[in-house]
């Protein structure tokens, strides 16, 4: 059969707003018109998508599956009308995605000083995303920390990254220099397997309540510092790798030169980072400092 992208558009909008009004409403067409739509999109599927009542409207187990994949669709959907009309226009166009913490500025200027014509767009990832935006369209490359899945994928090496755990100022461990993972054995972690966030300042905010502890990487801490949170190291964690990926079907137009550009940049900031944090005077012992060496207790956001 094939797949009419507009009840799709309709069926996501009902399912968003659970109530047929509302959702034709944000449609701007009539109700009656958006209900035989949706019932003329079940019988095409051979499968109900909603539950209905007279006050509301809820998902079928079908219908959360379908509403999953719609949300998948529309975004690859959207990415390629956008690389249709670039290509029309003869624009070239680059999107770089980064993981919180990482830093792509001082390569994009880089990649900008020798190739001014080219327009560059960043993408703020999610904790959970990785490597989708490569997959589906929406980024051209990604900075990324692994673990991801790069099957398909060309990655170059970067560096690596220490981790810290992040905790409450007022956990018992909190008073403590430095860490091991046999410390932190029993206490709730917050991640993608125990709790999805939808972004870092929730995470933040769950562990300064006192909901759990988190393991995030040092330049996570560093930007995201708050006085109701300190970061200690852990001095058993493994390093995280960091790295830039690109599509391996997808190495065309300006993609090459920024890597080459990008790779050269971020591994001589990633040195220069790490030679400047071995000549930084060690605090005091007791005192407030930055992540790696001292408790960080209150600092202000990079």
């Amino acid at each position: 059969m094939d797949l009419d992208l507009r009840k799709l558009r309709y069926f996501v909008a009902v399912a968003e707003h659970r109530q047929f009004g509302r959702a034709a409403q944000a449609l701007f067409i009539a109700q009656p018109v958006l209900s035989r739509q949706i019932r003329a999109f079940e019988q095409e599927l051979g499968c109900l998508l909603f539950t209905r009542t007279t006050r509301s409207v809820e998902l079928t187990a079908a219908g959360r599956q379908l509403y999953d994949e719609a949300r998948r669709i529309s975004t690859v959907v959207e990415a390629a009308l956008r690389r249709v009309h670039e290509a029309e226009r003869g624009a070239q166009r680059l999107v770089v995605a980064f993981s919180p913490g990482l830093r792509v500025s001082e390569a994009i200027r880089a990649f900008t000083a020798s190739h001014p014509n080219v327009e560059i767009d960043v993408f703020p990832l999610r904790w959970w995303e990785q490597d989708a935006p490569l997959r589906d369209g929406r980024a051209h490359v990604g900075y990324l920390r692994r673990p991801f899945d790069d099957a398909g994928l060309r990655t170059v090496p970067i560096g690596h990254e220490t981790k810290v755990a992040c905790l409450p100022v007022t956990h018992r461990l909190a008073g403590r220099r430095t860490l091991t993972s046999a410390a932190l054995d029993g206490e709730p972690v917050l991640d993608v397997r125990t709790r999805r966030t939808s972004s870092l300042e929730e995470k933040f905010e769950l562990i300064a309540s006192g909901q759990g502890l988190a393991l995030v990487p040092l330049s996570v801490a560093a930007s995201y510092s708050r006085p109701d949170l300190v970061y200690l190291p852990v001095t058993d964690a493994p390093p995280v790798e960091t790295c830039l990926a690109v599509p391996e079907d997808n190495c065309a137009g300006p993609v090459p030169d920024f890597l080459n550009i990008a790779t050269a940049t971020l591994r001589r900031q990633g040195g220069e980072t790490k030679a400047e944090g071995a000549g930084a005077a060690s605090p005091a012992p007791g005192g407030s400092g930055r992540p790696g060496g001292e408790p960080v207790r209150a600092a202000s956001a990079d």
